[in-house]
């Protein structure tokens, strides 16, 4: 049986920015039997690259090379170590690109190798004339199949404006959602505890009247433009839940809850002001000052927190994956979002400070970086 090359390649300029993919197919004797290529919009240097990979198995496919031996050469260690299944697929926006280039994968007897770029100059050329296409604000795909695997076809090649229809995607797959999806952060209106600057986790204070004002005026800023939010998801406490009704009042939406998004529990200091922990509790409190693994007594600590707050952070990018979402949570969750977002030090927690009903927004691309937006904004507050 027949055994085949493919080389792919796939990059973006800005990571995210204007992107395309490259992908070469080559037969035992070293020619070329297939290339791909395709500008894809804005995306991320490792969407990129798989796209690039599917596409030089979508083309196996359509050369009726279904169970042949395939080296799979890239210089994306990642995806390479990736689909070898050596390596997770940790970021959730490639893992469904992953699972299908896995899938197309299972089709063949494939080997996956790593390949440095000066030996993937084929792919790489492809890719680059991709991201040119798309620097110009162009849709571009250019391919080439073999019908027998020894004689190909020539080259076609289509360029369309920006503003062409998108509708059914282009090349050999549908064009994934390009769009980021938004996390705009909303941290709840004042309680009686927050008056004085108390400690507030798990006990269930309501708002005051000052505190659904402020509710109100975040939701009156909210229902307007720029700002489309097409999902409410809140902590389960009264606080966060008052201040998400506000804005689904305003905008037409109902609140799910996250449990995940809920404030630390702070134990034993759960309605004391900082200075009478730092009277009664002085070295539980420099320990927890010095160390995010450290607990409150009988409480959570940062650490802790911020593992389950990542498990709802996943959780609401996969379900709503390019879409706008607002997330009402507290202090520490949404400090625990931007350190993250930033790949800030833990320590980057105690040099944070968040207003009530303060707005903070992340943008989420289909794999990282993460964006930040705005930090702890209040414009609404003063109007």
């Amino acid at each position: 049986m027949s055994s085949f090359v493919v080389e792919a390649d796939g990059g973006s300029r800005g990571n995210p920015g204007p992107a395309g993919y490259g992908a070469v197919v080559k037969d035992s004797d070293g020619q070329v039997v297939a290339e791909a290529a395709e500008s894809i919009g804005t995306a991320t240097n490792n969407v990129a690259e798989y796209r690039g990979l599917i596409a030089g198995l979508q083309a196996l496919v359509a050369l009726g090379a279904e169970g042949a031996a395939v080296t799979v050469r890239m210089d994306s260690k990642l995806v390479i170590e990736q689909m070898a299944g050596r390596w997770k697929v940790k970021h959730e926006g490639l893992r469904p690109l992953a699972l299908e280039a896995a899938a197309l994968a299972r089709r063949f007897r494939v080997t996956w190798t790593w390949i440095p770029r000066e030996k993937n100059t084929h792919a790489d050329r492809l890719a680059n004339e991709a991201m040119d296409a798309a620097a110009r604000g162009e849709k571009w795909q250019a391919k080439t199949v073999s019908a027998t695997a020894s004689a190909t076809t020539s080259v076609t090649a289509r360029v369309e404006s920006a503003a062409a229809s998108e509708a059914g995607g282009t090349g050999w797959m549908p064009r994934p959602a390009l769009r980021p999806t938004s996390l705009i952060l909303l941290r709840h209106g004042e309680t009686p505890l927050s008056v004085d600057k108390r400690f507030s986790g798990l006990g269930d204070p309501s708002l005051t009247a000052d505190g659904m004002a402020q509710a109100e005026a975040a939701a009156t800023r909210l229902s307007r433009k720029p700002y489309e939010i097409e999902v409410i998801v809140s902590s389960p406490l009264t606080r966060a839940r008052q201040t998400a009704e506000a804005v689904a009042s305003r905008t037409g939406l109902a609140v799910s809850v996250e449990e995940d998004l809920r404030e630390t529990d702070f134990g034993a200091w759960e309605g004391h002001t900082f200075a009478e922990i730092q009277k009664r509790w002085p070295d539980d409190l420099a320990a927890w000052l010095a160390d995010p693994e450290v607990a409150p007594p009988g409480g959570e600590s940062f650490a802790t927190t911020a593992r389950r707050v990542e498990r709802a952070r996943a959780r609401i990018i996969e379900a709503h994956q390019g879409r706008t979402v607002l997330v009402v949570s507290h202090v520490t969750p949404i400090k625990l979002l931007v350190r993250s977002a930033l790949e800030a030090p833990p320590q980057a927690l105690y040099r944070m400070h968040l207003d009530l009903a303060c707005l903070s927004s992340i943008d989420y691309y289909a794999d990282g970086p993460a964006v930040m937006r705005a930090f702890n904004d209040t414009a609404h507050l003063q109007m």
